[in-house]
């Protein structure tokens, strides 16, 4: 991995921070929607929260497609609508790819005021270097889907994929969502998880003690050792069923729940 650079938000809040991923919002699933608004509103910035966060990181798949900065029709506008109120609330919200929504561009970081940071990048939480990451790079017993992988992700398939009218872009991405629902039914559970290696190496190389990655869909915190030091990996969950999300207040790190 990278050597990455160092995002900070801004100083004058308190050390709150909220990390996300793979709410995979969706017209088919309004609920989602409404709960990830809802979540912004009052766990992020409202009377839910003890203090407004001081940063949001949404570490990739906020949509579950996003086929350009063009597709912002809908019910995606209200979304888009929210985090620009929460970013001129004085909350900064740092973005990163996903494997569903790569495409999001700069358009996208004007019209709301999110930051795109890199994939993977080292944030400092609370004094501490942490790895940031969508996961799915760490998942590498699942060849097929990193050689695909490596090939959307080039400047120049996305140049000629982006040249494509908007209606031919959508039909390629529901295609692509149902190939990806086909390789899922017939693939080990265990090849779509994170491979030990790949997460060692990318302890040693970030330089960092923790890590924190979505995709998988699986949340939890691994405690493990890393060249003879204690590290930890701490796993979002998606938000088919309900939501959830991470939150670090008073000097600790909290995985929590928000049913439907």
């Amino acid at each position: 991995m990278p050597d990455p650079a160092v995002p900070r938000a801004p100083g004058s809040m308190p050390a709150r921070y909220l990390f996300v991923s793979d709410i995979h919002l969706d017209p088919a699933a309004p609920e989602a929607q409404r709960q990830f608004l809802d979540f912004l509103r009052a766990q992020v910035a409202g009377p839910a929260a003890t203090a407004p966060a001081r940063a949001l990181y949404i570490l990739g798949d906020l949509f579950e497609s996003w086929v350009g900065d063009d597709d912002v029709a809908g019910e995606r506008l209200a979304v888009l609508a929210a985090l620009r109120e929460l970013t001129a609330s004085g909350v900064a919200c740092f973005l990163l790819h996903g494997n569903r929504d790569f495409l999001i561009g700069e358009d996208f970081c004007r019209r709301t005021g999110c930051q795109l940071l890199p994939d993977p990048v080292v944030a400092e939480i609370g004094g501490e270097r942490v790895l940031l990451t969508h996961g799915d790079a760490l998942c590498t017993d699942d060849h097929s889907y990193q050689e695909l992988r490596s090939i959307v992700r080039t400047p120049a398939w996305q140049r000629r994929f982006l040249g494509l009218s908007l209606a031919d872009r959508q039909l390629l991405a529901d295609e692509a969502r149902a190939g990806s629902r086909a390789h899922t039914a017939r693939t080990i559970p265990k090849i779509m998880d994170v491979n030990a290696t790949a997460v060692a190496a990318a302890f040693k190389a970030a330089h960092v003690r923790r890590i924190i990655h979505g995709h998988t869909h699986r949340p939890a915190v691994h405690d493990a050792l890393a060249e003879g030091h204690p590290v930890q990996r701490i796993v979002l969950g998606a938000w088919y069923e309900q939501g959830s999300y991470l939150v670090y207040e008073n000097g600790r790190y909290e995985l929590r729940s928000l049913p439907r």
